[in-house]
C-alpha cells in the first residue's frame, strides 16, 4: 500500500479510493496506536455534513468500537471544534471525518491525538504499518466498544459556542456581517456565535443538504460573498470552508482579504495587547513577500513553516508561539485551539474592528502584496518531477532572473497529483511570464 496520509489526513473519492473497508482499516488501526494502554478508550468522532460521512461515520464508528474504543459521536461540527472536544473530554483521541475545501464528493479521516493535536510524520507511519498488518487481539463480549450516550450533541456544540466566545470579551454591535458557511460544517455554529457576540449576521450557504457542500460557495468561490457584502452593505465578509477550519475575508467594497493579510492584523492586534509570544508569527513559505515586508516594518519576526497547519503547529508548539497560519485561511491561536479554526479567525477579526473603529479595508492597508501567480499542473508523479534536473534547472534560471525583487516556489501538493509552481515578483507581468515557463517545463517532465 502506498502512503496513505496526506498533508491533511487520509483523502479520497468516497466509496471508491476511500471506502468503508479502508475507513474501518484507519479507524482501528489508529485506535491501537493511540489508545494509550487505556483499558476503555474513548474517541471523540465528527463530521461535516456531505452525503458520504454518514456511509464514512458507521465504518469509523465500527473500526473504533471493533478494537474496544468507546465513542463519543458529536455529530456534525467544524474540524476545530472535534479538537477542541477531544482535549475537553480527555479523550484519547478524536476523529473527523471531512474532505474541507475540496468537492462534494470526496471525503477524508483527520486524526488528532490526545489533547486535540494532530498527528506527527512518526505517528501516521506507526498507523500505516498498523494497517498494512491488519490489527490483531480484538476484544469480544463485553470488550466490544460502545457509542457513548451519556452527553448530549446540543450540549458539545454549546460548550464549542462558550469557548469561541471567550476567545473575546469585545462587543461586536454595530458590526454587519456577512459569513458564506460554505454549506459546510459551521452552517449553525458560525452565525450563532457572531450573533452571539453582537453582530448583526446575514448567513448564506448555511442550508447544507449533504449534497451542495463548496458547491460554488465558500472559502474557494468568494464571489458570493463579495456580491452579498455589497448588497446588504455589510462592514466585511466572512468565508469559510467545509470543515470551517480556514477563513478569508472582503471589505466593504468586496475586495479580497486573505490570510496573509488577516495574520498581518491580527499580529499587530496580539503585540499590542502583549499576547505574541516573542513578537513572533509563524508563517508557511506559501506566504506572500509581501507579508514579511510588513511585519519586518513593524519588528514582528516571521518564521516559515511546510506548507500545512500541522507544520505551523509544529513550529508553534516548539517556540511557545502564539499566532501562526497560511495564506489559504488556516489560522492557529494556540490558547484556543489546536488547529485552523475559521469562526475562531472571523471573530478575532472582528474584535479587532470593533476594538479600533478602523475598517477591515484600512486594517488591512499594513500590508501590501507582492503580485504572485499560481500555477498547479497535473503529473503522473509529482515527487520525480519536482527532482527532475531540467525542473530544478529551470528553477535556478527563474530565481537567477528576479534577483532580490520577488522568489520561485515548487512544491508537490500533500493530496493530489499537482506541482504548485509560485512565482513573485514585483512586476506582474514577469511574474506571469516565469510562472508560466516553469509551468511548461513541469508539464513536458
Amino acid at each position: 500500500m502506498g502512503r496513505l496520509f496526506g498533508t491533511d489526513g487520509v483523502r479520497g473519492l468516497a466509496n471508491e479510493s476511500l471506502s468503508p473497508e479502508l475507513a474501518m482499516r484507519v479507524a482501528a488501526a489508529a485506535a491501537q496506536v493511540l489508545s494509550r494502554g487505556k483499558k476503555r478508550p474513548v474517541a471523540v468522532l465528527g463530521r461535516d455534513p456531505r452525503a458520504s460521512g454518514e456511509m464514512l461515520e458507521a465504518a469509523v464508528t465500527a473500526g473504533l468500537t471493533s478494537v474496544g474504543v468507546d465513542v463519543l459521536s458529536v455529530g456534525v461540527l467544524p474540524t476545530p471544534a472535534v479538537a477542541y472536544l477531544t482535549g475537553l473530554y480527555d479523550a484519547c483521541f478524536g476523529v473527523m471525518i471531512s474532505a474541507s475545501h475540496n468537492p462534494m464528493p470526496d471525503n477524508g479521516i483527520k486524526i488528532f491525538a490526545a489533547g486535540g493535536h494532530k498527528l506527527d510524520d512518526a505517528v501516521e507511519a506507526r498507523i500505516e504499518a498498523l494497517i498494512d498488518e491488519g490489527v490483531t487481539g480484538r476484544p469480544t463480549g463485553a470488550g466490544i466498544g460502545r457509542i457513548r450516550g451519556d452527553y448530549s450533541v446540543e450540549g458539545t456544540h454549546e460548550r464549542y459556542v462558550e469557548h469561541l466566545l471567550e476567545s473575546t470579551g469585545q462587543d461586536l454591535s454595530g458590526l454587519t456581517v456577512v459569513v458564506d458557511c460554505a454549506h459546510g460544517a459551521a452552517a449553525e455554529v458560525a452565525p450563532q456565535v457572531y450573533r452571539e457576540a453582537g453582530a448583526t449576521v446575514i448567513a448564506i450557504g448555511a442550508e447544507p443538504t449533504g449534497l451542495n457542500i463548496n458547491d460554488g460557495c465558500g472559502s474557494t468561490h468568494l464571489e458570493h460573498v463579495r456580491a452579498a457584502v455589497l448588497e446588504h452593505g455589510a462592514d466585511l465578509g466572512v468565508a469559510l470552508d467545509g470543515d470551517a477550519d480556514r477563513c478569508l475575508a472582503v471589505d466593504a467594497a468586496g475586495e479580497v482579504v486573505d490570510g496573509d493579510a488577516i495574520m498581518a492584523v491580527l499580529a499587530l492586534a496580539m503585540r499590542e495587547s502583549g499576547e505574541l509570544v516573542a513578537d513572533t508569527l509563524v508563517a508557511t513559505v506559501m506566504s506572500n513577500l509581501g507579508l514579511h515586508i510588513a511585519m519586518r516594518a513593524a519588528e514582528i519576526t516571521v518564521l516559515t513553516a511546510a506548507v500545512g497547519d500541522r507544520y505551523v503547529l509544529e513550529e508553534l508548539r516548539r517556540g511557545g508561539y502564539s499566532l501562526g497560519g497560511e495564506q489559504s485561511g488556516h489560522v492557529v491561536f494556540p490558547k484556543y485551539g489546536t488547529t485552523g479554526d475559521g469562526t475562531l479567525t472571523g471573530l478575532r477579526l472582528m474584535a479587532r474592528m470593533a476594538q479600533t473603529g478602523s475598517s477591515l479595508a484600512s486594517l488591512a492597508s499594513v500590508m501590501t502584496t507582492v503580485p504572485q501567480v499560481l500555477i498547479n499542473v497535473a503529473v503522473s508523479d509529482k515527487a520525480a518531477v519536482a527532482v527532475a534536473p531540467e525542473v530544478l534547472d529551470a528553477v535556478a534560471e527563474a530565481e537567477r532572473i528576479l534577483g532580490d525583487t520577488g522568489r520561485v516556489l515548487l512544491r508537490p501538493s500533500g493530496t493530489e497529483q499537482l506541482v504548485r509552481v509560485m512565482v513573485e515578483a514585483t512586476d506582474p507581468a514577469q511574474a506571469q511570464q516565469l510562472a508560466d515557463d516553469l509551468a511548461k517545463r513541469v508539464a513536458a517532465v
